[in-house]
C-alpha cells in the first residue's frame, strides 16, 4: 500500500526585529496606537490637536507618528465629517486681484460650510503639481485659474482622480467642465470703442501674458474694433506684455519716445498694472494724462482707482465670480455620486462687466 503523505504545513511568518510596517504598506491610525500602547482614540486627538491628552501621552504619540512617518489620510477625515473640500490654486501672489478673489471664495465658503485649501503655483516647479498637492490633500473640487485652466494635463488628472475642475477668468473654457468667466473680447472692443468715440485713431494695445488664454481674447477684441473703424494697426503699436507693472515702464518708454508723428495718443493696456506703468512714465516725460495721452486699462483693480489720474478700466467683479466659483462647485458636489455631476448641463457662468470712465482717458488733442 502506498504510504501516507503527511500534510505540509504552511510556514510560520518570520518575525522581524522591528515592528515598523513594511514601507509597501500604508501606515495606519492603528499602527501608531499600537506601537504607542494607547487606543486609536487617543491618536486621532493628538492629530487632530485635543487639548484633553495629556502632554506627556501627547509627546508618546508625536514620537511614534514620526517614526512611521505617518500621515493622516486628510481625504477619508473629510469623507467621514461630511464637510467638502475645495481647492484653490492661484498663479501671482503679488496680483492686485488676489485680495478680493479671496473675500468672494472666503465668504461663499462660510455660507456653504466647506473647507478651502490654498495652493500657490510658485510653490512648484510644474503647475501640475499644484494640482497633484491638492488631490492628495483629499479635495472634492478644484478652482483653477489662468494657465492652468487651459491645462488639458490639468483637466484630465482631476477627472482620473474623481476631482471636479471648475476653470477661472479662461479665455477657452472646457465644453465638458463648468467655469466662470467674463467676455475678454467684448470687454476690450467696448473699451476701444470708448476710445476712438473720444476722436483717437492711433491706439496702441499693450498685450499680456500669451500663456494666458484672456489675453489673447482681449487683443483680439481690440483689433476687431480697430478694423470696425478701419483703422490700420503697426506692428510696433501692440508691443509684448506680461501683465507686470515692471513691463508697463518698459513698453512705455518705448511707446511715448516715438516721433510726434507715429507716437499713439492713447494706449490700451491689457491690465492695470500693466496701465499704472504707463501713466508713471507719461509723468515721468512731462506727458499730461489725458491730455498727451490717454492710457486705459482692464479688470478694475483697487490700483485703478488709487493712481492719478484715476485708470479708465473694464471692471471685472472678480469678488462676485470667486463667490460663484465656490458655491457653483459646492453645489454639483452636494449632488452626490449617485446623481450627474453636472445635470446634463456644463454650466458656464459669464459674469457681466462694465467699462468704467475716470480720469486717464480725454479728446484726442486738436
Amino acid at each position: 500500500m502506498p504510504s501516507k503523505k503527511k500534510p505540509i504545513n504552511p510556514p510560520k511568518d518570520k518575525k522581524t526585529k522591528s515592528s515598523k510596517p513594511s514601507r509597501k504598506q500604508s501606515v495606519t491610525l492603528h499602527d501608531v496606537a499600537a506601537k504607542a500602547g494607547v487606543g486609536s482614540m487617543t491618536v486621532s486627538r493628538v492629530v487632530n490637536g485635543s487639548t484633553s491628552v495629556s502632554p506627556e501621552m501627547r509627546e508618546r504619540v508625536e514620537k511614534v507618528i514620526r517614526e512611521l512617518n505617518y500621515v493622516p489620510n486628510l481625504a477619508a477625515r473629510a469623507a467621514r465629517s461630511g464637510q467638502q473640500r475645495i481647492g484653490i490654486i492661484f498663479s501671482n501672489p503679488k496680483s492686485s486681484n488676489l485680495g478680493e478673489f479671496l473675500m468672494g471664495a472666503f465668504a461663499a465658503s462660510g455660507q456653504r460650510g466647506c473647507q478651502l485649501l490654498i495652493e500657490p503655483l510658485l510653490a512648484h516647479s510644474e503647475p501640475i503639481d499644484a494640482l497633484k498637492k491638492l488631490i492628495e490633500l483629499g479635495v472634492e473640487g478644484v478652482i483653477l485659474p489662468p494657465p492652468i485652466c487651459d491645462s488639458l494635463e490639468a483637466q484630465q488628472l482631476a477627472a482620473q482622480k474623481d476631482v471636479l475642475p471648475l476653470s477661472f477668468a479662461s479665455g477657452s473654457p472646457r465644453l465638458h467642465s463648468p467655469a466662470v468667466l467674463i467676455d475678454d473680447f467684448s470687454g476690450a472692443r467696448a473699451m476701444t470703442h470708448h476710445l476712438i468715440s473720444l476722436g483717437h485713431k492711433k491706439i496702441a494695445f499693450v498685450k499680456g501674458d500669451p500663456a494666458h488664454s484672456p489675453a489673447e481674447n482681449r487683443l483680439h477684441g481690440y483689433l476687431a474694433a480697430m478694423a470696425e473703424a478701419v483703422i490700420e494697426v503697426p506692428d510696433q503699436w501692440m508691443p509684448e506684455g506680461d501683465f507686470s507693472y515692471r513691463c508697463g515702464l518698459e513698453v512705455g518708454k518705448r511707446l511715448l519716445q516715438l516721433p510726434v508723428s507715429i507716437r499713439p495718443t492713447a494706449i490700451f493696456a491689457c491690465n492695470d498694472e500693466m496701465a499704472t506703468g504707463l501713466i508713471a512714465v507719461a509723468h515721468g516725460l512731462g506727458l499730461k494724462v489725458p491730455e498727451d495721452v490717454s492710457i486705459a486699462g482692464f479688470d478694475d483693480t483697487a490700483l485703478a482707482s488709487a493712481v492719478w489720474p484715476q485708470l479708465t478700466t473694464i471692471h471685472q467683479p472678480i469678488a462676485e465670480m470667486a463667490e460663484t466659483a465656490v458655491t457653483m462647485l459646492a453645489d454639483i458636489l452636494a449632488a452626490g455620486p449617485g446623481a450627474s455631476k453636472y445635470d446634463g448641463v456644463v454650466k458656464h457662468y459669464v459674469a457681466p462687466y462694465k467699462l468704467i470712465a475716470r480720469g486717464s482717458t480725454g479728446p484726442v488733442a486738436k
